[in-house]
């Protein structure tokens, strides 16, 4: 069972947690191992006005599953950042060739006066340890 997976559950057959949080019996023994992308997301072009101060080339990464990095000195608008985190989980995983997220990779700001294009890459690739992710 993969980090992330959905296992269909009977309603009120969960256990109660008592005192501290243990690891479902279901998550004991083998520990699952995942691929995951490190990403790059990277403004492509400024169609309208860069009011947030974002310019052609700034970027952010998203490696070791949840770390998001910015370059020293530089910054990510909050709301050009929230367009594109929706898609980052699936694009950190491999998916079918066929599947329009494997062949799509641009993304738009949501303020219609910046129109600021980002593109997602795959940057590299890592093995991940299922119980070392929450």
């Amino acid at each position: 069972m993969g980090f992330g997976s959905l296992v269909p559950v009977a309603r009120g057959s969960l256990p109660r947690p008592e005192g501290n949080l243990r690891r479902p019996s279901c998550m004991l023994g083998s520990v699952a191992e995942m691929r995951l992308f490190d990403l790059r997301v990277t403004v492509e072009r400024i169609e309208g006005r860069s009011v947030c101060g974002l310019e052609v080339g700034d970027y952010f990464e998203l490696t070791e599953s949840s770390r998001i990095r910015i370059p020293a000195g530089k910054h990510f608008c909050l709301y050009a950042l929230q367009s594109v985190a929706p898609l980052l989980p699936a694009k950190q995983r491999r998916l079918a060739d066929e599947d329009w997220l494997e062949q799509d990779s641009l993304v738009c700001c949501p303020d219609p006066d910046e129109r600021v294009v980002m593109r997602i890459e795959r940057i590299g690739e890592r093995m991940l340890r299922s119980e070392e992710l929450t």
